[in-house]
């Protein structure tokens, strides 16, 4: 062979070699995610999932995809789940107890990462806390159970009042255990109950007119991913019915609401994406137990609290863990 052929046919080869292994590579892996309500007003729980998966080594676009799945009502939570799973996706972040269970009812198979209000053991999700023993896994945060103590705070903050209401969204999983709590708490105060059902943006307004001819003397807003998207709204209808609202997270309190107490949610969502990395390197679901947070965060916003002419007494601000002015 000719010395020029041979360096024609090595500089070829040379040429094929690199596009040969990157054909190689595996693929980038794909995540899909799942939520019951609208893309807005949900930004902060998907940059703490992003920060949570870079914690691993898993940027979004670069070594990682995500697929997002919105349900603007619980019935299309099946159908997007089925499509997830048809899509061959590597895991499945359920970012709620309805999600969860549409999840592992779609597949027992596709590892799922879940953030939930319910109870994980009781939902069936998993066999036990500390080994899940199924393909599901993530951080269980039980608010459901605190609504006796939501209760208690505001009749600390506003002694006077008669009656409390809810506003819950009824086909949450939750619901069932927020309400038996709300109860049980209401009756140690002597306090009645109202509860209005929420099941979409559009029934807010009603919902609020129905609560202005009852006259509550508070509102508890219960856990529902629904709820947290359209928070602004919520908490202005509060506001135009000078109605003093205690609400499950900090993101209400942030956006004018007169008081939260409850879990850093997006605490939950940053130790879930960091899971879903550890399942991308190799981790089964199975195998990591499920995760119930230790801290609860009480958040007092002062300027809506003066709009409403209330005075927080110093026993509570005390206890508080932030003061929004």
């Amino acid at each position: 062979m000719r010395r020029r052929q041979f360096i024609t046919l090595v500089g070829g080869a040379a040429a094929v070699w690199p596009l040969a292994g990157r054909a190689q590579q595996p693929p980038m892996p794909v995540i899909g995610f799942l939520r019951p309500s609208t893309a807005a007003g949900s930004e902060h729980i998907l940059a703490a999932l992003r920060q949570g998966l870079s914690e691993l080594g898993y940027v979004e676009g670069r070594n990682v995809a995500i697929e997002y799945r919105w349900a603007e009502s619980q019935n299309q939570l099946p159908g997007l789940a089925a499509d997830l799973v048809r899509r061959e996706v590597a895991v499945i972040v359920a970012s709620s107890s309805m999600a969860a269970m549409v999840a592992r009812g779609a597949t027992s198979t596709i590892p799922i990462v879940f953030v939930m209000a319910a109870d994980s053991v009781d939902a069936k999700l998993v066999t036990s806390l500390n080994r899940p023993g199924t393909n599901a896994t993530g951080i269980t945060y039980l608010t459901s159970a605190l609504a006796a103590k939501r209760v208690e705070l505001v009749h600390e903050l506003i002694p006077a009042i008669k009656s409390v209401a809810a506003l819950v969204q009824p086909g949450n999983g939750a619901t069932g255990p927020f309400n038996r709590d709300l109860l049980a708490g209401a009756a140690v105060l002597g306090l009645q109950v109202l509860v209005a059902n929420v099941t979409s943006a559009l029934d807010l307004d009603g919902a609020f007119a129905t609560l202005a001819q009852q006259r509550p003397g508070a509102l508890i807003v219960g856990p529902d991913p629904l709820f947290t998207s359209i928070r602004a709204q919520i908490v202005a209808l509060a506001a135009r019915h000078a109605l003093p609202a205690i609400y499950t997270t900090r993101e209400y309190a942030e956006a004018g609401g007169l008081m939260s107490w409850g879990v850093s949610q997006t605490e939950q969502c940053r130790i879930a994406g960091a899971y879903v990395g550890k399942i991308l390197k190799g981790a089964r679901p199975a195998d990591l137990p499920v995760l119930q947070p230790t801290k609860y965060e009480l958040v007092l916003n002062l300027k809506t609290a003066k709009a409403l002419g209330l005075t927080i007494p110093t026993t509570l601000l005390g206890r508080t863990d932030e003061v929004i002015e």
